[in-house]
């Protein structure tokens, strides 16, 4: 995404509106010649930064569309599954293989025993320099971060997604923000 500076501060009735214009942003960021150097500019960064974490258990994500592409580690890894009623997620043991299964969102997930990753990597549609992230809405990872307070978490987003937006009650910092341009490291 081209690195432009945040959007002026959106207060929380506005979010849905970011989260749009982001979403559509990389959307548009993922069809440009620019995507893949970026990809390839976070997963030079993300390899030595896991090296230095040595994770028991990788929490990583199947990426959806202009999302970060976390492709294979060489540690034990994990994939989120959500149910919507009640909403919540869990991370199921992931053999690597393509997933057969979907979660109830509709997204790839893994049928391995539940588990609790002690380093989670975390989709960003928008971040905040403080470290607070805007997903997709369903308040998924909040929950799971809520319920596991003492995991390392890093959201991947590119740098052209953050911005200035209202820190609500159920938002949880993560550890390091990474984009392709930077890691933010979050007092």
């Amino acid at each position: 995404m081209p690195v432009t500076a945040p959007p002026h501060f959106v207060p929380p009735a506005e979010r849905p509106e970011l989260r749009r214009r982001l979403l559509a942003a990389r959307r548009a960021f993922a069809a440009t010649p620019d995507f893949q150097a970026a990809e390839h500019a976070v997963r030079q960064a993300l390899s030595p930064l896991l090296a230095q974490l040595e994770p028991e258990l990788l929490g990583v994500y199947w990426p959806l569309a202009g999302e970060f592409d976390p492709g294979p580690q060489p540690w034990p890894r994990a994939l989120p599954s959500a149910r919507r009623t009640p909403a919540e997620m869990v991370f199921r043991r992931w053999d690597g293989a393509t997933p057969t299964a979907q979660d109830e969102c509709g997204i790839a997930t893994a049928c391995g025993a539940v588990a609790v990753p002690d380093v989670v990597l975390v989709p960003c549609v928008g971040f905040t320099r403080e470290g607070y992230r805007l997903g997709y809405g369903g308040g998924y990872f909040d929950r799971w971060l809520a319920a596991h307070p003492g995991v390392t978490t890093i959201g991947l987003a590119w740098s052209g997604a953050e911005a200035r937006f209202a820190v609500e009650p159920h938002d949880h910092p993560l550890t390091l923000v990474l984009t392709e341009r930077e890691l933010i490291a979050p007092e």
